[in-house]
């Protein structure tokens, strides 16, 4: 049983550890896109952001309606524009993809935060939206991946 209790807090402490790289964007359009810049009203846009250091040594996948669009790290962001309507944005976790079911409204910016949490075998991560004043001040203190 102490083995399996060592065991279990050596895993824990790896997914809290560490730190995954991710390919990363311009210092310059990080700052621009950080001026949240209102879509065009045929378009809508959504910030995909993990904004804590949990789970440092994670990448996790990111997808949206399928297509996946990268891996996130710590404290990294994701910019995309997307048609108005609705969306479904996946996360990898444990078992299998966490969803969220978003609708995007033309010329509107939409804010998704990617949370980390420790699972049994593997960390997991899921997706809710948060208010435009969460979202950008989040989305601040994170850096643009590619």
């Amino acid at each position: 049983m102490t083995r399996i209790m060592m065991c279990t807090a050596a895993l824990a402490v790896a997914l809290l550890s560490g730190c995954a790289s991710v390919p990363m964007e311009s210092p310059e359009k990080d700052a621009a896109l950080k001026a949240f810049p209102a879509p065009q009203q045929d378009q809508a846009a959504v910030y995909i952001f993990r904004d804590t250091s949990l789970g440092g040594a994670l990448k996790k996948t990111v997808k949206i309606d399928d297509k996946v669009i990268g891996e996130t790290a710590p404290n990294t962001y994701f910019y995309r524009l997307i048609t108005p309507g609705q969306h479904v944005l996946a996360t990898e976790s444990e078992f299998g993809d966490n969803t969220l079911n978003l609708n995007a409204q033309a010329g509107k910016n939409h804010y998704v935060r990617q949370s980390i949490r420790i699972g049994v075998f593997a960390g997991g991560a899921t997706l809710s939206e948060v208010s435009e004043a969460e979202g950008q001040k989040a989305v601040a203190e994170t850096k643009l991946a590619r």
